[in-house]
């Protein structure tokens, strides 16, 4: 399949209208000077108009606006109120400038500065896309099935604000394979010899067993024959798909060795539709919703990293997610909270020989992999749906609470929505964290909730081996999953909840919730610490770590995410160490120390 000829120059730039364009620029120039306000790279002072105010370094620029300071200093700035003023005459708000304004404040390299730019305008390029093409009200969405709600999203990640970049996307590109223009991808289909390509699988599932359930017979046989009239053996190639741009773009020129010499095979398209997900490299099957998810490599740099798949890590990760997946499942708490993780079920990583001697951690060396990821659907009862946790963030066009219509919707009070929300979410995290040091990266995009009446019922949990870090090193594990050991300080364990869950997703619900009424913010965080009492009246033989792990203390370590985007917009984290890149500015003071 092949959509290049439907789209002409003028589709891509649609969306790019001055209307579009400047309400996508005051969205996110909000959104950086609350973000940056609450990392302290600027600070805002309140004047005698009850207004705050910024000026840029050089003092030819002044920004003011209106803001309430929540908890856990969170700005939350009233969008309209924003203006800018450039001596004495008000300008159109500018996000690219009010980097660049700011740049020696930011200490954003000079060599980096004009890919965080790049990723800058990208970002509004998609926001303005999301803008013109809103097909649901916040109200109208919450009618509607898993899929709608994952491409009506408009934020990305609350915290980053180059958060949609996808750098190697042309306009072109963005039109057939972003998560925001959601059109209906077919995957290529290769096959990779089986002296550089290596499958691995937990053990209920063989290679055999996952092609049947992933091709019909009528395309393994034709595959099969494409492989017989090149005069090799079907039997010396594994069969797998990969993203089409990462074919096209990458594959057929870094890859064209093993083309050459028949190791790498092209076998076509599948017949299945995909669509994109908000994780941009992963795809649902709409054709058959209960089949797998496919992750795929690709090496587009999007939200400060590349998006490769690493074959070497593949082979580990069926390992790690029986291993965990066991636990759970043994578990009498977590089994009584219905958590569930979406399995890992089975990889294909296909090394090239001729980039390894340069090392293994190249970019080069992470462009072909394949990931099957289990589908919630399968997961569901008779009567319950599901939905991307990132939409109880989510706001529409006309700034209707998504979060808000929900809890209407559902017949019950916003508290015991919350405490039933809750119960769902965090208390399967807590139970992970103290009683096994599990801890998993559990931001709105990574899990998804499951309702009933529009009530939650339960968590689910994805994108496991690549995020899960297991902090007691005596806890067994089999060889290949060992990785996932990390030797880290006390201090630092117990961000993955204050940071993860406090400051990158709580802060954002408390705050919408609070500005539209629904449930003041100290009445939230009563709820949350209502939470973590119940888990620890039903453990007190883990009192040594909740002493250990205290997540009532007065103050915690600020965790900043865009000081770390503007230090290295290309690759944030060293993966091998992450927490050696982390950038901690300032405390925040708890909004649970009052609930002791």
């Amino acid at each position: 399949m092949n959509n290049t000829i439907l789209i002409t120059p003028n589709d891509t730039i649609k969306h790019i209208t001055k209307s579009n364009w400047d309400k996508a620029n005051r969205q996110l120039v909000k959104k950086a000077l609350s973000e940056f306000a609450h990392e302290l790279l600027i600070n805002p002072a309140l004047n005698e108009n009850n207004e705050y105010i910024v000026y840029t370094p050089d003092k030819n620029n002044k920004y003011s606006f209106k803001a309430s300071i929540l908890s856990l200093n969170h700005w939350a700035i009233v969008s309209e109120s924003i203006k800018k003023m450039t001596k004495d005459k008000e300008v159109t708000l500018s996000l690219p400038d009010f980097i660049i304004e700011f740049k020696d404040v930011f200490d954003i390299p000079e060599i980096l500065l004009p890919t965080y730019l790049e990723e800058i305008t990208s970002t509004i390029y998609s926001t303005a896309f999301k803008i013109e093409n809103q097909k649901y009200s916040a109200k109208e969405l919450v009618n509607q099935d898993y899929q709608e709600i994952e491409h009506a999203m408009t934020e990305g990640h609350p915290c980053f604000l180059a958060n949609s970049g996808k750098n190697g996307f042309n306009s072109l590109d963005f039109m057939q394979y972003s998560p925001e223009a959601n059109a209906p991808v077919q995957l290529i289909w290769l096959a990779g010899h089986k002296s550089r390509a290596t499958f691995s699988s937990i053990d209920a599932l063989s290679y055999k067993k996952l092609i049947q359930q992933e091709l019909d017979e009528e395309t393994q046989i034709e595959f099969e024959n494409r492989i017989k009239n090149k005069g090799r053996n079907k039997d010396d190639f594994f069969f797998f798909p990969v993203h089409p741009w990462q074919w096209f773009n990458k594959l057929t020129l870094i890859f064209s060795h093993d083309i050459a010499s028949e190791k790498l095979i092209c076998l076509g398209y599948g017949k299945d539709i995909y669509s994109a997900q908000q994780s941009i490299r992963t795809f649902f099957n709409i054709s058959n919703p209960e089949k797998n998810y496919a992750k795929t490599a690709l090496s587009v740099v999007n939200m400060g990293f590349m998006r490769g798949l690493s074959p070497y890590y593949m082979e580990s990760t069926p390992a790690i997610t029986q291993w965990i997946d066991n636990l759970v499942k043994e578990d009498n708490y977590l089994q009584g909270k219905k958590f569930i993780l979406l399995g890992e079920v089975a990889t294909l990583g296909y090394r090239n020989f001729l980039y390894e001697p340069l090392g293994r951690g190249i970019a080069h060396n992470k462009m072909l992999a394949t990931l099957w990821r289990e589908s919630p659907i399968p997961k569901l009862e008779k009567n319950e749906k599901c939905m991307t946790m990132a939409a109880l963030l989510h706001v529409d066009n006309e700034g209707e609470s998504f979060v808000k219509q929900l809890i209407q919707s559902s017949g019950i009070s916003a508290k015991e929505w919350i405490n039933r929300y809750l119960d769902c979410y965090l208390s399967p995290l807590l139970h992970c964290f103290y009683q096994y040091e599990i801890v998993f990266m559990p931001h709105g995009e990574n899990v998804i909730l499951v309702l009933e009446n529009n009530i939650p019922t339960k968590a689910i949990m994805k994108d496991i081996t690549e995020e899960i870090m297991l902090f007691n090193t005596k806890t067994p594990l089999p060889e290949k999953a060992k990785r996932i050991y990390v030797d880290m300080d006390d201090s630092l364990k117990v961000l993955c909840i204050l940071n993860d869950v406090f400051e990158f997703f709580f802060r954002f619900l408390a705050s919408i919730l609070h500005e539209n009424e629904i449930i003041f913010e100290n009445e939230f965080w009563k709820l949350v610490a209502k939470c973590i009492h119940n888990y620890k009246n039903d453990y007190p033989e883990l009192q040594s770590q909740f002493n250990k792990f205290d997540l009532f203390v007065n103050e915690f370590d600020a965790c900043c995410l865009n000081r770390l985007q503007l230090k290295n917009n290309k690759q944030m984290l060293d993966l091998t160490a992450p927490t050696d890149s982390l950038q901690f500015v300032g405390k925040l003071q708890n909004p649970l120390v009052n609930y002791k």
